[in-house]
């Protein structure tokens, strides 16, 4: 193909002395002999060449200009299939593109870096900027106030913190282009005085004629060593007396110790040390001990009990803690044992606003099946209170030990299982939250009613009863069918679910005794009272069925006189009666 026209095709200089052109070639298909060649001449006179071009990356042509500072140049591609030109008009003065600042170096403060540099063409007045990226990666741009200046201060920088910066340059009167970057310089600000405080807390232990304080230390986020912390400073004096103050200095490789105190109330302070001085002190105020003796005394005259531990839960990010919020307390801790089962159980703590009244406390140390417990203090004036206890679990698993059963109360129809209290400690991978109980016949399928279906794992199916009370210690189940062997066995479960079924507990129901009792009445009874009917009939015809006498056979009527008709009649006046019993007055008067 014939050549393209030349792209992107224009001049500068970096020195005043000699101009380089620049352009980008296009694809012709030729090689060798063939291929394109560039010719740079002047726009008005092109049989005179100022320079051949070549390419590898970009193409480019360079010349002496002399004294000349206008240039009307045209570069002029061809090739055996035809040529094609590209033309730049230009003033020296305004194509100037500097070289890079080189032997770049720095005086610093702790706030402050001034950079100073060289560059080859003094003669040159330049305009320089320079780039400073901070730890974090973010880049700040400052241009230099003086044109022609050689150097640039850059302020509101962090003490003893590591920067990178770099320089560029531009002509200051026809700004065409900056320069390349120069070397990288990587610097240092110095020492400052620390800011910010340290987070501190304690932990109380009461001891013979006083108390342990063992005091715990960290910096904070919003605390800046400004340098390297090469010691602590622990200051502790009585509030009452104002006593001579104790202290005492701990290396930076410390972030706790333990001191003794009496049952006075105390001021405790810790500050940090770098080379140039001591942070502000973080103040932490420990209260008489009779303070804590009044208060859980008002807690027993008042019939209260004194803190009662909560249950917490576990979510997907950490464990979720709430507490009642007071109005009196200008901030909140939570403190925990990262390692609860071990000593020293590497205590944390975490600090809120008095705005905040739950949070989800988290930390890689958190396994599932571990308890841990969190302490809430509210606290006022750099005095903390104990307001609230949990505990609870990142995630609960499943008990370790079943109940054990010590009774069991048969009838035909029922059984009635008794255990003993289920011994819950701190090492427990998850709340006791109530208890399965799992009955079957050993023949067949479980229907009882009240229940719920339970299917093994081997396609067993089992009745199910749920006992929600962890405090029950004894349950009856019902509906038995009489003189049955059943499976049976108990379960204990937490949040985490409970352990699978291995064991069962085999029973036998026995007979129903009131029922043969019912058969006895029903069919044995009469058998023997028919029996004895009939052995002695005569003497039960006698007593239950009499010969009752017929009138008509009794002696005293068998007079002829006495009969009208068929019948006899006996006249009143034939016997003396005992007694004479009138039923009638109107009947009297007619007799």
């Amino acid at each position: 193909e014939p050549p393209d026209t030349p792209k992107d095709f224009s001049c500068q200089t970096q020195d005043m002395k000699r101009v380089t052109c620049t352009w980008r070639e296009g694809e012709t298909y030729l090689y060798g002999q063939n291929l394109p060649q560039y010719t740079l001449s002047k726009t008005s006179s092109q049989k005179t060449a100022l320079c051949k071009g070549s390419c590898s990356k970009q193409c480019s042509c360079s010349w002496d200009i002399g004294q000349q500072w206008v240039w009307n140049v045209t570069v002029t591609v061809e090739n055996p299939l035809g040529k094609k030109t590209a033309t730049d008009v230009f003033d020296v003065n305004h194509r100037i593109y500097p070289t890079a600042p080189f032997q770049v170096w720095e005086d610093c403060t702790d706030t402050e870096i001034t950079l100073h540099w060289n560059y080859e063409n003094n003669d040159i007045e330049l305009f320089c900027q320079t780039e400073v990226r901070q730890p974090d990666g973010k880049v700040e741009l400052h241009n230099s106030s003086v044109a022609g200046s050689k150097r640039v201060t850059v302020h509101g920088l962090r003490p003893y913190t590591e920067y990178m910066a770099r320089v560029r340059c531009g002509a200051a009167k026809h700004f065409w282009r900056w320069s390349e970057w120069s070397q990288p310089l990587t610097t240092r600000t110095k020492e400052g005085t620390p800011s910010g405080k340290l987070d501190i807390w304690r932990e109380i232990t009461p001891v013979l004629g006083g108390r342990n304080v063992t005091l715990f230390w960290k910096q904070t986020p919003s605390f800046q060593a400004n340098g390297k912390i090469f010691s602590y400073e622990v200051t502790w004096e009585k509030i009452e007396d104002g006593s001579k103050p104790e202290s005492i200095s701990f290396s930076s490789v410390h972030n706790s110790t333990r001191i003794f105190i009496d049952n006075h109330s105390y001021r405790i302070s810790i500050m940090a040390k770098n080379n140039v001085n001591f942070s502000l002190p973080s103040v932490l105020i420990i209260s008489n001990a009779t303070d804590n003796i009044i208060r859980y005394s008002v807690f027993s005259f008042l019939g209260t009990e004194e803190l009662k531990e909560g249950q917490v839960n576990g979510t997907d990010d950490g464990i979720f803690i709430s507490w009642k919020p007071r109005s009196i307390y200008d901030s909140y801790i939570i403190d925990w044992c990262n390692f609860p089962r071990l000593q020293p159980c590497d205590l944390q703590w975490k600090r809120f606003g008095p705005n905040t009244s739950s949070a989800v406390i988290s930390s890689a140390a958190f396994v599932p099946g571990v308890r841990y417990k969190f302490c809430i203090y509210g606290s006022v004036a750099n005095g903390p209170s104990l307001l609230e206890k949990k505990s609870g679990y990142l995630r609960e698993l499943p008990p370790h030990l079943d109940p054990i059963v010590r009774k069991v109360d048969l009838t035909y129809n029922s059984v009635t299982l008794s255990w003993d209290s289920y011994f819950t400690n701190e090492s427990d991978p998850g709340f006791v939250r109530g208890y399965h109980v799992y009955v079957s016949p050993i023949q067949g399928n479980c229907n009882l009613k009240g229940s719920k279906k339970h299917i093994l794992s081997d396609e067993s199916e089992l009745c199910k009863y749920t006992i929600e009370n962890p405090e029950e210690k004894i349950y009856t189940v019902k509906h038995l069918m009489p003189n049955t062997k059943y499976k049976i066995v108990v379960k204990a479960f937490t949040g985490g679910g409970e352990t699978p079924i291995v064991n069962f507990r085999y029973i036998d129901t026995p007979s129903n005794s009131n029922m043969l009792y019912f058969v006895f009445l029903l069919v044995v009874i009469p058998i023997l009272v028919a029996a004895v009917c009939h052995w002695k009939m005569d003497w039960v015809k006698e007593c239950f069925c009499p010969v009752i006498p017929s009138p008509n056979k009794s002696k005293v009527l068998s007079f002829k006189e006495f009969k009208i008709d068929s019948e006899k009649v006996l006249n009143i006046n034939d016997c003396l009666p005992d007694m004479l019993a009138m039923d009638s007055n109107t009947e009297a008067q007619k007799l």
